[in-house]
């Protein structure tokens, strides 16, 4: 009889904390404890969609699995009056587990798919805004293509402390280019418009974070990776270096200033150019 007791007890506490889980997981999911922050961009929505879409499904898959769990250990906990029972196999029932996840994840991957093709490989209007982020260690620098619209050649070779982009202050699309460190100016990019951005390193992958506009993307070696997003909220919005790059990699964050397009326009006829910069 203890022993029998002492089954039924172990058999009870463990039920009790798989619905402690399940409790945990409804009160987050319906008091909405997000680590995402208010969204400011256009296609935003539709990953906030597919990711919540995807939460709810796995979040309401642990909680009836860890209810029928619970439900199984306390109803037929251990005891010796009763002998365990096995069948080999059921094949309707392993159709169902197997047919049924694999259709939902078909689903969520196809429109995942879809999403990250119209993101990644579709081309952005081309009234698109510009503008260059290099990563290194440990710090971001932005370039501006200037009145032409046109980014000027950059040569590995050139780099210097004086043009720290190395770039080719020969080639004439290079003159009215404008560039200068996380530091000095806040990234300042137009409301309601296309933003393109492409990416550089000058070391080691970095990844360009901007959360309010469920941004993403790194910055390789050697290649120039690129994202486009539309802003759609005015006002300052964190960036940081989403992938550890090193011991300074805490210090690779800042502000983007999203504001009205002449208001960035007059922002950019303000600054120095190349032709300034480096005469």
């Amino acid at each position: 009889m203890k022993s029998k007791s002492l089954g039924r007890i172990e058999a009870l506490l463990l039920s009790l904390s798989l619905l402690a889980l399940v409790v945990i997981a409804i009160v987050t999911l319906s008091g909405r404890f997000w680590w995402l922050p208010p969204l400011a961009s256009e296609h935003g929505r539709q990953i906030d969609f597919l990711f919540t879409t995807t939460l709810v499904i796995t979040g309401a898959v642990f909680i009836l699995v860890q209810l029928l769990l619970a439900f199984l250990v306390f109803r037929y906990s251990g005891s010796k009056e009763r002998k365990a029972i096995y069948f080999t196999e059921n094949k309707t029932l392993e159709l169902a587990w197997t047919i049924i996840p694999a259709t939902i994840l078909t689903i969520l991957i196809f429109f995942g798919g879809r999403l990250w093709s119209k993101i990644q490989l579709s081309e952005p209007p081309k009234d698109a805004f510009k503008v260059e982020v290099w990563g290194e260690q440990f710090r971001w620098t932005f370039r501006y293509p200037g009145k032409d619209g046109k980014f000027g050649r950059v040569d590995l070779k050139l780099i210097s402390v004086e043009n720290p982009l190395g770039i080719d202050k020969n080639d004439p699309a290079s003159k009215d280019d404008i560039f200068f460190f996380a530091g000095e100016e806040n990234m300042r990019i137009p409301v309601n418009k296309p933003v393109i951005v492409y990416l550089r390193s000058k070391d080691v992958i970095h990844s360009f974070y901007v959360p309010h506009f469920r941004v993403k993307q790194d910055a390789v070696p050697g290649m120039i990776t690129r994202t486009w997003f539309v802003p759609t909220e005015k006002g300052e919005f964190e960036y940081a270096c989403a992938e550890l790059c090193g011991l300074g990699h805490y210090m690779m964050r800042g502000v983007i200033v999203v504001d009205d397009e002449e208001k960035v326009q007059q922002w950019l006829s303000e600054q120095l150019t190349v032709a300034d910069v480096l005469p």
